[in-house]
C-alpha cells in the first residue's frame, strides 16, 4: 500500500466520520509499511491506537482493502517507534482486526475484545427515553401560536435534509414543545426505521455521562453519542451551570452537525436568555432555526378542548356536556395546556362517577381550585409595555412628560386599561406614569371613555388591547 493510498483513505474517513472525529483520531495517524498483508498503521500512542483499532478499525481496513488488494490485517503502533522502524505494538499485544465485507479473510477471535455484558452495557447508555405513542402530529392541535413550530417539526420528521440544524424549540410550560418532539421521533420510527434516532431530557443525558465517568467509559459514552442520526434533547435548560455536562454536550453538537447528523433541542427560553449557558453553546444552538411556542390564545385553547373531548366521546358515549362550558374552560384557564387538560379529565371522571351532566354550575363548582389559581394577575407594567408595542413608542416616552398627541393618546389608553384591569387606586396608577396626579388619570380615563363611543379605531384598540392582556 503506498502513502498516496492512505491518503485516499484519510479522505474517504473524513466523508464517512465527520471533521470533528476525523481530526481528532484520523488525522494524527500515518502509514508505516505494509508487510506480508499487514497495513503497520502508526499512532500518537499506545491508548490512541487501541481506541481507533477498537471504534474504526473495521471501517479503516474496508477502505484499505477497497485500494490495496493485498492488505488483509491492521497493526497499530506507535509513532516514535515508527519513526525508528521498529514496530511496538499499539498494546502489548498486536491489534488484529477483521476484514470487513468485501474482502475475503478467515475469522480472528482476537478481534472481539467486547464481553456480552460490557455490550449490553453500552447498549443501556445509548437507549432512548420512552416516547409517549399518544403524543402524535394527529394530536397536536395547530393554531397561530405553534404552527410555526409545528411546520418545523413536520419537517424535520420527514427524515431528509433540511436546511435548519439544529431546530430549537422553546416556550413556557405546557405549550407543546415535548408533544412536538415526542411527535418527531414516532414519526421518525414508523417511517425511517433505519435512522438511530435518540431522545433524552437533559437529565438523563447529564445522568448517563456522570455514570460514564463514574464507570471510567467516557470514550464509550462519546463515541456512541456520535454515531447517532437523530439527537434529540429536551429541557437543555437543565445542563446549565454544570461544566463537564456542557463541554461532552458541546462536543458531541459539534460532532453530529459537521456529521450531517439531525439535532432537536428544546428548552424554556431562547438561547440567547441561558446566561449560566456558556457562550459557544448559545451560540452553537443559535446558528439552526430558533421558534419561540408562544401562550395559546382562546381559539386554541378551545380547539384543544373540543378535540379533547372528541376523543373522551369515543370511550363515555353517554357523556353530556352542557354548552358554554367548554367556552368558560377556555376562557379562564389560560396559563397552561396542561393545567387546561387536567381539568377537563376532573370533569369526566366527576360526572362519570356521579352520573351528572356537565354543566356550568358543576364546572365551578368541580374546579374551584383551578380557577382561582388560575386567575391572572394583569399589572400595570404589563399593560404599559403592551400598549407601547401596539401603538410602535417607546416606554420611556409613553410614561414620560411628553404632550404630544402621539404619545398622550397611547398614554391615556394605558391609564383606562390600568383602571379598568387592575386593581391599583387612581394615585397608585399616577405614580406609574411618571408621577402624576390622580386627576390627570381620571382625566385620560374619562376622555378614552368618551372617544370609545365616537371614534371606532380607538374602541377597536381599545379591545384589541384588553383581548391580548387578558389572553
Amino acid at each position: 500500500m503506498t502513502k498516496d493510498q492512505w491518503g485516499a483513505v484519510k479522505q474517504k474517513l473524513l466523508q464517512n466520520i465527520g471533521q470533528h472525529n476525523y481530526k481528532s483520531w484520523i488525522e494524527p495517524l500515518i502509514l508505516v509499511d505494509t508487510v506480508d498483508g499487514v497495513a503497520m498503521i502508526g499512532a500518537p500512542n499506545s491508548w490512541a491506537g487501541t481506541y481507533v483499532a477498537r471504534n474504526y478499525g473495521d471501517l479503516i481496513l474496508g477502505e484499505v482493502a477497497a485500494l490495496a488488494d493485498g492488505v488483509r490485517r491492521l497493526e497499530f503502533v506507535v509513532k516514535k517507534a515508527a519513526n525508528t522502524n521498529v514496530a511496538e505494538p499499539a498494546r502489548p499485544a498486536a491489534m488484529e482486526v477483521e476484514p470487513a465485507q468485501p474482502v475475503r479473510a478467515p475469522a480472528s477471535s482476537s478481534a472481539n475484545t467486547t464481553t456480552p455484558a460490557r455490550s449490553s452495557a453500552l447498549d443501556a447508555m445509548l437507549q432512548p427515553a420512552p416516547l409517549d405513542p399518544r403524543f402524535t402530529f394527529d394530536r397536536f392541535v395547530v393554531g397561530k401560536p405553534n404552527e410555526l413550530a409545528h411546520a418545523a417539526a413536520r419537517r424535520v420528521a420527514e427524515g431528509g435534509p433540511v436546511t435548519f440544524n439544529p431546530l430549537f424549540l422553546y416556550g413556557g410550560v405546557g405549550l407543546g414543545k415535548t408533544h412536538l418532539m415526542h411527535a418527531i421521533a414516532n414519526e421518525l420510527k414508523v417511517n425511517k426505521p433505519e435512522l438511530r434516532v435518540v431522545y433524552l431530557s437533559a437529565e438523563q443525558f447529564m445522568y448517563r455521562f456522570v455514570q460514564a465517568i463514574r464507570e471510567r467509559r467516557t470514550m464509550d459514552f462519546k463515541s456512541l453519542f456520535r454515531t447517532v442520526d437523530v439527537l434529540m434533547v429536551d429541557d437543555v435548560q437543565f445542563i446549565a451551570g454544570k461544566d463537564s455536562t456542557q463541554e461532552e454536550f458541546f462536543h458531541t453538537f459539534n460532532a453530529l452537525v459537521d456529521q450531517n447528523k439531525q439535532i432537536i433541542i428544546s428548552g424554556d427560553r431562547a438561547p440567547g436568555e441561558m446566561t449560566d449557558m456558556e457562550e459557544r453553546i448559545r451560540s452553537r444552538m443559535q446558528c439552526g432555526l430558533i421558534v419561540d411556542l408562544h401562550p395559546t390564545d382562546y381559539e386554541l385553547r378551545l380547539g384543544i378542548l373540543q378535540s379533547k373531548l372528541e376523543s373522551h366521546r369515543i370511550q363515555y358515549p353517554d357523556l353530556k356536556m352542557s354548552e358554554g362550558v367548554l367556552e368558560f374552560l377556555a376562557h379562564r384557564i389560560s396559563t397552561n395546556v396542561r393545567v387546561l387538560e387536567g381539568a377537563l379529565t376532573r370533569l369526566f371522571a366527576f360526572s362519570s362517577l356521579v352520573g351528572r351532566e356537565i354543566t356550568l354550575d358543576l364546572t365551578q363548582e368541580c374546579l374551584s381550585d383551578i380557577l382561582r389559581a388560575s386567575e391572572r394577575k394583569i399589572t400595570v407594567e404589563e399593560i404599559q409595555r403592551k400598549v407601547a408595542e401596539h401603538y410602535n413608542i417607546r416606554m420611556s416616552d409613553l410614561i414620560g412628560p411628553k404632550r404630544v398627541r402621539s404619545y398622550a393618546r397611547p398614554r391615556q389608553v394605558a391609564m383606562y386599561l390600568a383602571k379598568s384591569l387592575t386593581a391599583r387606586s387612581l394615585p397608585e396608577i399616577g405614580r406609574r406614569f411618571g408621577g402624576r396626579d390622580h386627576t390627570t388619570v381620571i382625566h385620560g380615563v374619562r376622555r378614552i371613555e368618551e372617544l370609545k363611543s365616537q371614534d371606532g379605531q380607538i374602541a377597536e384598540d381599545v379591545e384589541m388591547l384588553r383581548r391580548a392582556l387578558e389572553a
